[in-house]
């Protein structure tokens, strides 16, 4: 049988990064108001050691920075840290998140040799103007050699992606989501634009010269993007901030911020297939889909969203759902 692996966060919030993009406060949403410290990395291990069944192998990722714009000594002393860890099999590897113009071959040859696997690229936007617009200090040409240097050296890469940016539209942001299939990446993180109070885009929203990205714009683009990236078996890994009390509590002021953010883009991807099996002659009828086991509730939407739309926009009488062996986002109709 083989051991689980769980992924153990160490937050390094805008460390090393040589920018100041409009959108962002990491102290803030990652909770911690200080860079991570060696005895951070330790401590994290040993929690994750104490918490976990026995024979449990992790992975070591060190989020909310620009690690490889930190000064090759303080990489060092973080990656070191975690050396004993992976000597003995605790840590099975490590993964880092950067910007796409702080990286380069003789720094991913440096980062393999401390056990680094994977190595994220904040991407967010393929459009110069939404790029300029949003603080980003990099171009898309950094994007792409960034993303082929990653390939090249062995590594996994998974680049990141934002929705709704100063200057972004739909059609922006499917062109970048297809400009990133292009880099055959092994996963994507999409993230809608959220206004983080006391950010440069807060100050934006605030005077009107920034129009948040709403929760009911960002659900069908994202439902969207993951179509796209399915169609080309590249996995999201994730869509959204990861919540926590504080964004629920306000910190995040506007913009496409939701705890169930997924579970809503999954019931829009539901909704659309079973809008496809629908006409206008079904007026007045009892419609019958199916999809596969545990997915009623997605297909069904939050509060049965997706049951009332569809009565409305065609006038059914009623709808069921009811579980069949399936793949995981099929809907077939049953004749009642």
């Amino acid at each position: 049988m083989t051991p689980r692996r769980r992924i153990l966060p160490v937050f390094v919030p805008n460390l090393g990064c040589p920018h100041r993009c409009v959108f962002c406060d990491q102290r803030s949403i990652s909770g911690r108001p200080e860079p991570a410290r060696p005895e951070d990395v330790v401590r994290a291990v040993e929690e994750g050691r104490l918490a976990g069944p026995a024979g449990e192998s992790f992975t070591l990722a060190f989020y909310g920075g620009s690690f490889t714009a930190i000064p090759r000594g303080e990489q060092e002393a973080l990656l070191r840290a975690a050396q004993p860890y992976l000597a003995s099999g605790v840590l099975k590897d490590v993964r880092l998140s950067t910007r796409p113009d702080c990286l380069d071959r003789e720094e991913l040859a440096f980062l393999k040799s401390f056990g680094v696997t994977t190595v994220e690229l904040g991407v967010q936007s393929m459009d110069r103007e939404v790029l300029r617009l949003s603080g980003r200090g990099h171009t898309p040409e950094d994007a792409v050699k960034a993303a082929g240097l990653v390939k090249e050296a062995g590594l996994c890469l998974i680049l990141q992606m934002m929705t709704g940016l100063p200057g972004d539209t739909p059609e922006k942001s499917l062109a970048t989501a297809r400009e990133l299939i292009r880099l055959s990446p092994d996963g994507v993180r999409v993230y809608p634009t959220v206004v983080i109070r006391d950010t440069p885009l807060f100050t934006l929203w605030k005077a009107g010269l920034y129009k948040a990205h709403t929760l009911e714009e960002a659900v069908p683009l994202c439902a969207a993007l993951c179509e796209e990236f399915d169609r080309a078996g590249i996995p999201v890994i994730r869509l959204g901030l990861n919540p926590t009390p504080r964004l629920s509590a306000g910190l995040a002021a506007a913009g496409a911020y939701h705890p169930a953010l997924g579970e809503l883009v999954l019931a829009r991807r539901y909704l659309e297939r079973e809008r496809a099996l629908l006409s206008p002659e079904d007026r007045g009828r009892d419609v019958v889909f199916a999809v596969r086991p545990g997915r009623v509730s997605a297909a069904v939407g939050q509060r049965r969203e997706n049951a009332k739309t569809l009565t409305e926009e065609f006038g059914l009488r009623r709808v069921r759902f009811v579980e069949r062996d399936l793949p995981d986002l099929t809907v077939t109709r049953i004749i009642a």
